[in-house]
């Protein structure tokens, strides 16, 4: 099986200074991973790189078939529309309506065909419980409503993986359960990979999955408590 993102001895940038050497991770359909560690070290810099944000200058980084390190600017839209991308902040059009966002979302990439687009609209709203917000603007819906719009629109175009950076981090436990049950939904039925970026132990050992740890400018796969302990430490 081809990975569906594979890093080799790459070297992760944030703007032109190295935040982790020797970044090595494959992901897999299916697969549930977490990027955890302490701010400043490179989690959000990995997320970037993946979704061509920041370029690769060093090692081997393959997305979705894409080559990282050779990637053309016209080429990037065409990688992001096989990754669903989940923000912490929501991200949405704050002066459209819910079907306006997805709708711009979809002719962004491409989609022409009105009843193709309606149909997708609904099918995704549905799949994330939001069937009946529609109409609705995002300052009209609690926050997480406007994080379930937001996965709404990760999921657009059938992503091979959904990206998310710190997706629970603006909201409270109880709305942040109900999100990371959605996406567990969303990774069993599926098989959506998830890279997700989190400080919050609680997610990953209420949601398992492969636990990647970044500390003194590495990241590496950790099946120690000491060392995840220690690397979330503040």
């Amino acid at each position: 099986m081809t990975p569906l993102i594979s890093f080799i001895k790459a070297d992760i940038n944030n703007s032109d200074s190295t935040v982790v050497y020797d970044f090595n991770m494959d992901v897999n359909k299916g697969d549930i991973v977490y990027i955890v560690g302490k701010v400043g070290t490179g989690k959000t810099s990995i997320i970037r790189t993946i979704i061509a944000e920041n370029r690769l200058k060093k090692g081997i980084g393959k997305v979705c078939g894409f080559d990282l390190s050779t990637i053309r600017e016209k080429e990037v839209p065409l990688l992001r529309r096989k990754l669903g991308i989940v923000f912490q902040d929501f991200q949405l059009l704050m002066d459209r309506t819910v079907e306006d966002n997805l709708d711009f979302v979809l002719r962004s990439t491409g989609w022409k065909d009105r009843e193709a687009i309606a149909k997708r609209i609904s099918e995704v709203l549905d799949a994330v419980g939001m069937g009946t917000k529609i109409h609705k603007m995002p300052h009209q819906l609690s926050g997480g409503e406007q994080q379930r719009i937001a996965i709404a629109r990760a999921l657009l175009n059938e992503p091979e993986v959904i990206i998310a950076d710190e997706p629970t981090g603006n909201l409270d436990n109880e709305t942040a359960d109900g999100i990371l049950t959605l996406l567990q939904t969303i990774n069993r039925e599926k098989e959506t990979a998830i890279v997700m970026v989190t400080h919050n132990r609680n997610i990953f050992e209420k949601y398992p999955g492969r636990v990647f740890v970044c500390k003194d400018e590495s990241c590496k796969e950790s099946l120690n408590d000491e060392v995840i302990d220690l690397a979330l430490t503040i």
